[in-house]
């Protein structure tokens, strides 16, 4: 498994072969099968999880028991909540297994040892969290500027892979657009 991830690391970091064997004793690989959960809400995020395989959704619930999704994270993705991992808060969101996954987890502990002991690896921690907000930045814009079309099109865009893989309700509720939007947005597109 820890294959899948020296793939991912290639052209985004160059590590010694003997760097990779000191993450890779430093990792977990966990398998987890469709509606496991790898974070509930309540508990404390205590790694950081790359998918080698699967899919996972993060999401909250509203006190009214709305589910909104934040974020999907398929192959070559990472997930987790920062703010309970960083800070050891209590997590206000699930992270759950939409396919049978197979993940590379790191403790706080063990991530923090990687990037005190291969410079290499600040760097890739530095550009993950570039990355990240960028993202988040890209999304908060489309949310709050596109319409329920342009969101669709930017979805298929962004992650054309997903979209065949989760329930449309899910992707509705990622784009924060109703299933019978979605549904009239997606026919009138295929017309």
């Amino acid at each position: 498994m820890f294959e899948y991830f020296i793939s991912y690391l290639n052209g985004k970091v160059s590590l010694t072969e003997e760097e990779l064997l000191f993450i890779k004793s430093h990792s977990i690989v966990r398998k987890f099968k469709r509606h496991q959960f790898l974070l509930n809400e309540g508990d404390i995020c205590r790694h950081k999880c790359f998918v080698i395989q699967g899919l996972f959704r993060s999401y909250r619930t509203t006190d009214e028991g709305v589910e909104h999704v934040l974020a999907f994270a398929p192959e070559n993705w990472w997930t987790l909540d920062m703010e309970s991992y960083y800070n050891e808060l209590p997590t206000k969101m699930n992270i759950e297994a939409l396919e049978d996954s197979y993940v590379l987890l790191w403790t706080k502990e063990h991530f923090s040892i990687l990037i005190d002991k291969i410079p290499a690896w600040r760097q890739f921690r530095d550009y993950l969290w570039f990355r990240n907000s960028y993202a988040n930045a890209e999304r908060v814009y489309s949310h709050i500027s596109f319409s329920a079309a342009q969101k669709y099109d930017d979805f298929l865009k962004r992650y054309p892979d997903i979209f065949n893989r989760v329930p449309l309700h899910m992707v509705a509720s990622y784009l924060g657009i109703t299933r019978e939007t979605l549904s009239r947005v997606k026919n009138n597109k295929h017309r």
